[in-house]
């Protein structure tokens, strides 16, 4: 294992030196900077200052490089982030897996130096996916970090470093797929692998009558507001769920997506708000899986894995991680595209950085810096 001192010398030493140069050449312009203004966005300050959304999406354009970030419950088992549905773990049997989340390793100061070795200019975190598991201290579920062995709340550490080193922050919500939430869209008529198909069904999820969808809409409002509220300056809301709400054309006025949006630009006017390849047609970028060929007339951003195809850690996949050859095309074609490269790493059941993904990101840094 790299140490974060040793990881620092090697490389990021190399950046901070170019970095501090180019601070001392436009000394003026640094102590000029409004304090108020997000650090990762005091480049634009000065847009900032009459238009944040503007000025946010201005910064996103010439972004480039992002990591992404899928670690939760399942990386403790090492077999995908769908694992809960792909295996149809009941709900109380795959609570258990909290008494096991120690987070011992993760270390938000080391990630963001990481990042910043590898040429990126933002973090996108999984604040809660699919199982429906949070990484923050939510007040509306028990089942959140805080309530582990951690105790931790990995979204306000993530969130702090940030901000201390002017890296934008993206937070992932996992906005209509629940396989948890009592009340979220159900197996029966909702589609979009809403939820894992039990036998018997499982009777931790309301039915019938008693199903309330709304009670689900406020909940995700309700955590959405609180992400906004505690974490400081955020980058983008970045919903994911698509086929949910997308399956019920209907009734997609049902989960109130527009007013979401318009909630959080009320909020922090400079969020970015995506809803994959776009649910509405409203979102400020749109954020594609790999392989996409379609065509944007918002900011594009293309995610994609340092695992061969999964985004939470799989333990099959040790061994098999892309190379610095595979991410600098990658950076290619995004480039080609107009587009930013959203990267993923999904770390181990500790916490820690897979040693692949961190030696390829320290290569692709340093051929970054080579021009």
């Amino acid at each position: 294992m790299i140490s974060r001192r040793n990881f620092i010398t090697s490389g990021l030493a190399g950046a901070a030196l170019a970095t501090s140069s180019a601070v001392v050449a436009d000394d003026t312009a640094a102590l000029d900077a409004d304090v108020s203004v997000p650090t990762y966005l005091q480049d634009v300050a000065e847009q900032y200052a009459v238009d944040p959304r503007g000025a946010a999406l201005q910064w996103f354009r010439q972004a480039e490089f992002g990591l992404f970030i899928h670690y939760g419950l399942y990386s403790l088992l090492g077999r995908h982030e769908w694992v809960m549905i792909k295996e149809k773990i009941r709900v109380k049997e795959y609570e258990k897996l909290a008494s096991r989340f120690t987070a011992e390793n993760f270390d938000a100061d080391f990630i963001t130096d990481m990042a910043l070795d590898a040429g990126m200019k933002y973090i996108n975190l999984t604040t809660r996916h699919h199982d429906s598991f949070c990484l923050f201290d939510s007040k509306y579920t028990d089942f959140k970090s805080t309530n582990t062995p951690a105790k931790r709340d990995l979204v306000a550490e993530v969130a702090e470093q940030c901000q201390n080193k002017g890296l934008g922050f993206f937070l992932y919500y996992s906005h209509g797929r629940d396989w948890r939430h009592p009340h979220a869209p159900n197996n029966w008529g909702w589609g979009g692998s809403a939820r894992p198909k039990y036998n018997p069904p499982e009777s931790f999820y309301a039915s019938g009558k008693e199903h309330d969808l709304q009670i689900y809409v406020e909940f995700m409002k309700n955590q959405i507001t609180e992400l906004l509220t505690h974490y400081g300056p955020i980058a983008g809301i970045w919903l994911d769920g698509f086929a949910t709400p997308a399956s019920r054309k209907k009734k997609m006025h049902e989960f109130k997506t527009q007013q979401l949006y318009d909630h959080i630009h009320s909020m922090q006017p400079q969020v970015l708000v995506s809803y994959k390849q776009g649910l509405l047609g409203t979102e400020d970028f749109k954020a594609p899986e790999r392989h996409w060929k379609g065509e944007s007339d918002v900011p594009l951003e293309i995610c994609d894995t340092l695992q061969p195809h999964g985004w939470g850690y799989m333990k099959t996949d040790d061994g098999k991680h892309k190379t610095a050859d595979q991410v600098m095309e990658m950076l290619a074609t995004a480039k080609s595209m107009n587009a930013n490269l959203l990267l993923n790493t999904g770390p181990l059941p500790d916490g820690s950085i897979h040693p692949e993904d961190l030696a390829t990101l320290k290569e692709v840094g340093r051929r970054r810096r080579q021009g």
